[in-house]
């Protein structure tokens, strides 16, 4: 299946780019995650610690075992704070 993936912050300097479209067989977000963190140097700094980074999958705030589908989104973002 093909997602669409946003990276934001500092996700998205560890990674290297704002956005791409992959081909998967990730089922979750976990799945997903592990496929990213064998990328290469870049994506492994940025999902080292998943404790401190949130997601949303198709702008909806998800977990790691949230279930992802062909064409969703899935945003990976730091924890958001206000003021």
């Amino acid at each position: 299946m093909k997602l669409n993936i946003l990276y934001f912050a500092w996700v998205r300097e560890r990674v290297g780019h704002s956005r791409e479209t992959v081909e998967t067989d990730a089922a979750t977000v976990a799945d997903l995650v592990v496929e990213l963190l064998q990328r290469d140097e870049g994506c492994a700094a940025a999902f080292a610690d998943m404790s401190a980074i949130c997601v949303a999958v198709d702008q909806e705030l998800g977990e790691l075992t949230t279930h992802l589908k062909d064409s969703c989104e899935v945003a990976f973002f730091p924890p958001m704070t206000g003021g």
